[in-house]
């Protein structure tokens, strides 16, 4: 038998399981996280980029071009990590809703075969 949680847990999860296995609704979704981690780099990137570029090419011994390089890594990290992220969360969503759909229906066949008897 379920109880009241994870059965308010089905009923949502057969509502949304479609809605949330899009590409567009994993990143959209993941993207608010993935910015806490990745924007960080970029403001300091671009604040030594702006305010010190004669500090940054004298450290890095790199042209300053490579420098738009690493804020499309350090983007792409951003949209990898936001879609990794939600996709995994969906994942474990999954797994957790077919246990309880087989809990429910293991527990359906007991109580059928007690009423038979």
């Amino acid at each position: 038998m379920l109880t009241s949680e994870e059965q308010k847990f089905v009923a949502y999860w057969e509502q949304n399981r479609e809605l949330h296995n899009s590409f567009s609704s994993k990143l959209s979704r993941g993207f608010p996280k993935a910015c806490l981690f990745g924007l960080p780099i970029l403001l300091l990137l671009v604040c030594v980029y702006f305010f010190i570029p004669d500090w940054y090419i004298k450290i890095s011994k790199t042209s300053p071009q490579t420098f738009f390089v690493v804020v499309i890594g350090v983007f792409l990290a951003i949209l990898f990590f936001a879609f990794t992220q939600m996709h995994f969360k969906w994942e474990m969503n999954e797994q957790l809703y077919l246990e309880l759909k087989h809990k429910e229906k293991a527990a359906n066949a007991a109580n059928n075969t007690l009423n038979q008897s």
